[in-house]
């Protein structure tokens, strides 16, 4: 059974509050990756997507340059637990509208997974 530990991504990028949503996207180019984690104090209090990017900051036609993360990121991150199956994940990003999941082990956040990391090759032993 693949689970979502198989698939998750382990590299997390984090942003503060009030960080700019331009610079939250030059990092997310910088560091190849399709969304930040925002973080307030230590701790994780929501994401912005590549899609959140789109839709509510360019598709919005927010044109000022400083526009804070937290304005349009998704909040509170909705999590699975590392041991479950890709079929649970699939209907929980279903049931939350979203193509992001925060991966969790033992409470504490691992990893991220989001729908393209469905597409990647895994082993036919592992089904």
């Amino acid at each position: 059974m693949v689970t979502v530990g198989n698939l998750m991504q382990k590299e997390m990028v984090t942003v503060d509050v009030g960080t700019s949503v331009v610079e939250a996207a030059k990092l997310m180019r910088a560091c190849n990756v399709e969304s930040v984690l925002v973080a307030y104090q230590a701790q994780i209090i929501g994401i912005v997507t590549e899609s959140d990017i789109v839709k509510k900051f360019v598709g919005a036609e927010r044109a000022a340059y400083f526009v804070p993360v937290e304005e349009i990121m998704s909040s509170p991150v909705p999590g699975i637990e590392e041991r479950r199956p890709l079929t649970e994940a699939a209907d929980l990003m279903d049931k939350h509208r979203t193509l992001h999941l925060g991966v969790t082990k033992g409470g504490a956040l691992v990893g991220l997974v989001s729908v393209r990391d469905f597409l990647r090759p895994v082993s036919i032993d592992d089904f």
